[in-house]
């Protein structure tokens, strides 16, 4: 009787460590973390955290509009600097605490020229904030196929338009005939 026990006793927990042991060696995939969106979601490198970036392209793959949400994870205000390729940089001041809003509805786009970005594809952009060394990251590159990013597609910039401080080009007051002889 005791034997039979016994071998109940260990054949229960044969089962309860083999049913168990798959678990533990098994990964599983709500640990493991992803961009759950068309952007992604840049590892940290300094106080500003980079959330959904995704680059917007004209048709052509040239001119870019960055979508991004930036982060600031300090009170105080911070300054990210964001360079694609051997393009200029381009800074953005996140006040301390708060959240900033790159390139989307309510936002100003940040444009970056001279790309040679086609949709599908990544881009590697830089991003540097705070005292951090920064981080190049690769970007996905998305255009206006879809109906809700074509309003994130960026155009030519317009042209500059003379403020009140500037010089405006002469111009000659054209004659015009008048019916009575002047006499």
């Amino acid at each position: 009787m005791k034997s039979r026990l016994a071998a109940s006793i260990a054949l229960s927990a044969l089962v309860v460590v083999g049913t168990a042991g798959c678990a533990a060696i098994t990964p599983q995939a709500t640990t493991i973390e992803y961009s759950a969106s068309d952007g992604a979601n840049v590892p940290k490198s300094g106080p500003i955290e980079v959330r959904n970036a995704f680059l917007v392209v004209d048709e052509k793959g040239d001119l870019g509009n960055l979508v991004a949400g930036l982060v600031n994870t300090t009170s105080d205000a911070q300054t990210i600097h964001i360079s694609i390729g051997d393009g200029p940089d381009q800074s953005v001041r996140v006040p301390g605490g708060k959240v900033v809003s790159l390139g989307g509805d309510d936002a100003d786009p940040l444009r970056f020229e001279g790309l040679d970005a086609k949709a599908g594809t990544t881009v590697k952009v830089y991003f540097q904030s705070g005292d951090a060394e920064g981080i190049t990251y690769a970007i996905p590159v998305l255009d206006g196929t879809l109906p809700y990013y074509s309003h994130l597609v960026p155009t030519a910039a317009p042209a500059p338009v003379p403020t009140s401080g500037s010089v405006a080009p002469a111009v000659e007051p054209t004659p015009t005939p008048s019916e009575t002889p002047v006499g």
